[in-house]
Protein backbone atom coordinates (compact mmCIF):
# COMPACT_ATOMS: atom_id res chain seq x y z
CA UNK A 1 0.00 0.00 0.00
CA UNK A 2 1.70 3.86 -1.03
CA UNK A 3 -0.54 6.62 -0.46
CA UNK A 4 1.72 9.96 -0.13
CA UNK A 5 4.68 8.18 0.07
CA UNK A 6 3.51 5.92 3.05
CA UNK A 7 4.41 1.93 2.95
CA UNK A 8 2.84 -0.28 5.09
CA UNK A 9 3.53 -3.95 5.07
CA UNK A 10 3.88 -7.19 7.00
CA UNK A 11 6.89 -9.59 6.27
CA UNK A 12 9.36 -11.90 8.04
CA UNK A 13 13.26 -10.53 9.11
CA UNK A 14 15.67 -12.46 6.48
CA UNK A 15 18.76 -11.69 9.24
CA UNK A 16 19.34 -10.54 12.75
CA UNK A 17 18.53 -6.49 13.16
CA UNK A 18 21.52 -4.57 12.97
CA UNK A 19 22.16 -1.90 15.70
CA UNK A 20 24.58 0.69 15.70
CA UNK A 21 25.14 4.01 16.85
CA UNK A 22 25.75 7.39 15.28
CA UNK A 23 28.34 9.28 16.32
CA UNK A 24 26.37 11.30 18.22
CA UNK A 25 24.71 8.30 20.23
CA UNK A 26 21.72 7.61 17.94
CA UNK A 27 20.56 4.33 17.69
CA UNK A 28 19.92 3.18 14.20
CA UNK A 29 18.84 -0.55 13.20
CA UNK A 30 18.68 -1.88 10.10
CA UNK A 31 15.80 -4.62 9.29
CA UNK A 32 15.94 -6.83 6.09
CA UNK A 33 12.64 -7.38 6.12
CA UNK A 34 11.11 -9.96 3.28
CA UNK A 35 7.30 -10.00 1.98
CA UNK A 36 5.90 -12.61 -0.78
CA UNK A 37 3.37 -11.93 -3.30
CA UNK A 38 1.35 -15.30 -2.91
CA UNK A 39 -0.28 -14.74 -6.52
CA UNK A 40 2.83 -14.41 -8.55
CA UNK A 41 5.08 -16.16 -5.94
CA UNK A 42 7.79 -13.78 -6.09
CA UNK A 43 9.80 -12.25 -2.63
CA UNK A 44 10.52 -8.63 -2.53
CA UNK A 45 13.65 -7.88 -0.11
CA UNK A 46 13.15 -4.65 1.31
CA UNK A 47 15.49 -2.69 3.44
CA UNK A 48 13.95 -1.12 6.06
CA UNK A 49 15.78 1.85 8.97
CA UNK A 50 14.57 2.39 11.99
CA UNK A 51 15.85 5.52 14.81
CA UNK A 52 15.53 5.96 18.47
CA UNK A 53 14.16 4.02 20.95
CA UNK A 54 12.42 2.01 18.64
CA UNK A 55 15.74 0.59 17.04
CA UNK A 56 16.75 -0.69 20.28
CA UNK A 57 13.63 -1.99 21.10
CA UNK A 58 14.31 -4.04 17.01
CA UNK A 59 17.47 -5.22 18.40
CA UNK A 60 16.27 -6.58 21.32
CA UNK A 61 12.87 -8.34 20.70
CA UNK A 62 13.37 -8.97 16.99
CA UNK A 63 14.85 -12.07 15.38
CA UNK A 64 15.01 -13.93 12.09
CA UNK A 65 12.26 -15.48 10.84
CA UNK A 66 9.80 -13.27 13.16
CA UNK A 67 6.89 -11.85 11.85
CA UNK A 68 7.20 -7.72 11.62
CA UNK A 69 4.85 -4.90 10.40
CA UNK A 70 6.34 -1.98 8.95
CA UNK A 71 5.05 1.60 8.52
CA UNK A 72 7.35 4.77 6.78
CA UNK A 73 8.43 6.05 3.59
CA UNK A 74 10.46 4.67 0.85
CA UNK A 75 13.53 6.85 0.02
CA UNK A 76 15.56 7.15 -3.10
CA UNK A 77 19.69 6.77 -2.19
CA UNK A 78 22.37 6.48 -4.18
CA UNK A 79 26.37 6.76 -3.18
CA UNK A 80 29.62 6.31 -6.01
CA UNK A 81 31.61 3.88 -4.91
CA UNK A 82 36.02 4.48 -4.80
CA UNK A 83 35.42 3.30 -8.43
CA UNK A 84 33.45 6.11 -9.19
CA UNK A 85 30.65 3.81 -10.09
CA UNK A 86 27.09 5.62 -9.13
CA UNK A 87 25.21 2.66 -6.46
CA UNK A 88 21.40 3.46 -6.40
CA UNK A 89 19.25 1.53 -3.71
CA UNK A 90 15.56 2.12 -2.17
CA UNK A 91 14.99 1.84 1.70
CA UNK A 92 12.03 2.28 4.26
CA UNK A 93 12.61 4.63 6.96
CA UNK A 94 9.92 3.11 9.63
CA UNK A 95 7.94 5.27 11.84
CA UNK A 96 6.28 2.37 13.40
CA UNK A 97 7.33 -1.23 13.68
CA UNK A 98 5.21 -3.38 15.31
CA UNK A 99 6.04 -7.26 16.08
CA UNK A 100 3.64 -9.96 17.82
CA UNK A 101 4.60 -10.54 21.98
CA UNK A 102 7.92 -12.50 22.23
Amino acid sequence: MNINNTELFVGRLGKEPDLRYTKTQKAVCHLSVATTDEEEKKTTWNKVVVWGKQAELCSLYLKKGKEVFVKGYREFKEFTTDDGEIKKYQEITANLIGFPNV
